[in-house]
């Protein structure tokens, strides 16, 4: 069994007497890109200070490669990297030379490692350029290099898209997936963006007022409801082949497996039921998360 990066365990949080973060357990592994969605003041932010040691737990602890962060602060902080939105860097200095102030601010750091990391996020052709020259998603893949000097395990990213144009999104989801299987580092990622976590991440987790409320593998199951778009209804045919399903737009959602479809349209059009679409229905991650939360208050599905 995979041993996880880091565990969070019983982290609880209280602040002037309310309880911000609720007996909160969780355990992240490396290669994989964790989602971590919740409605506005649900606790993200607080979660992730207490995950850098910007603030202390009321209960519980976080451990790092098996390193208290309570305990022994240093030695598990340095095996973390974090970006929080648009880094900030100095702009009249090049990639390069920013890279190498930072790399002091650590152990061991060598120039291998920094020409390493620049190929990583794909910077090589402008990496001796000045940062004021930088475009915005070109500065988000040098913090990201600057994040991963020193080798961490654990990488965490709070609305590291913000501001960022489809392209510049992209780029950067793929330079993470490289990052996530080449370094094995364990990725988690606080965003608003509901259509990017659903295609960049391997897992989600949900928390709401503070709590933990799901865990979900992002995996492609098989296909088992499709949308049929009829002229007629046909409840009774539904009903007589024992279908499950439900009234939806110009049609229906029905509950069946892939290799039954061709027998359901024979059926519906053997009874003479007019047939304009049948195709599979996929519940998005907006869908899902609205679902588990109630619908609560969420800022954007999309960037604004």
């Amino acid at each position: 069994m995979m041993k996880p990066i880091v565990e969070l365990k019983h982290l609880s949080k209280t602040i002037k007497g309310k309880e911000i973060i609720k007996d909160l357990n969780l355990e992240l592994f490396p290669g994989q890109i964790t989602g971590f969605l919740g409605p506005n003041g649900a606790g993200k932010t607080t979660t992730i200070r207490l995950m850098t040691g910007l603030m202390k737990p009321t209960s519980g602890e976080v451990l790092i490669d098996g390193i208290s962060l309570k305990e022994n602060f240093e030695e598990a902080i340095s095996k973390v990297g974090v970006i929080v939105e648009n880094p900030e860097m100095y702009k009249y200095m090049s990639g390069y030379k920013n890279l190498l102030h930072f790399a002091r601010m650590h152990k061991n750091v060598s120039k291998e490692r920094i020409a390493e990391v620049v190929r990583l996020v794909g910077l090589e052709k402008r990496i001796n350029e000045k940062v004021s020259t930088y475009s915005l998603g070109m500065r988000q893949r040098l913090g990201l290099a600057q994040a991963l000097l020193h080798h961490p395990q654990f990488l965490i990213l709070d609305e590291p898209t913000n501001g960022l144009d489809p392209a510049g999104i992209r780029e950067f989801r793929e330079h993470l997936r490289t990052i996530a299987q080449k370094e094995r580092v364990s990725i988690f990622i606080s965003s608003h963006l509901l259509a990017e976590i659903e295609l960049i991440c391997d897992r989600i987790a949900v928390i709401k007022n503070g709590q933990l409320i799901d865990i979900r593998e992002m995996t492609v199951e098989q296909q088992s409801t499709y949308y049929i778009e009829v002229g007629q209804p046909c409840e009774p045919l539904l009903k007589e082949q024992n279908y499950l399903f439900e009234k939806f737009s110009k049609g229906y959602l029905v509950s069946i497996e892939r290799e039954d479809v061709p027998k359901l349209i024979t059926n519906l059009t053997t009874a003479g039921i007019d047939l304009f679409a049948v195709q599979p229905h996929h519940q998005s991650l907006e869908d899902q998360f609205l679902e588990l939360t109630g619908g609560g208050q969420i800022a954007q599905t999309s960037a604004k």
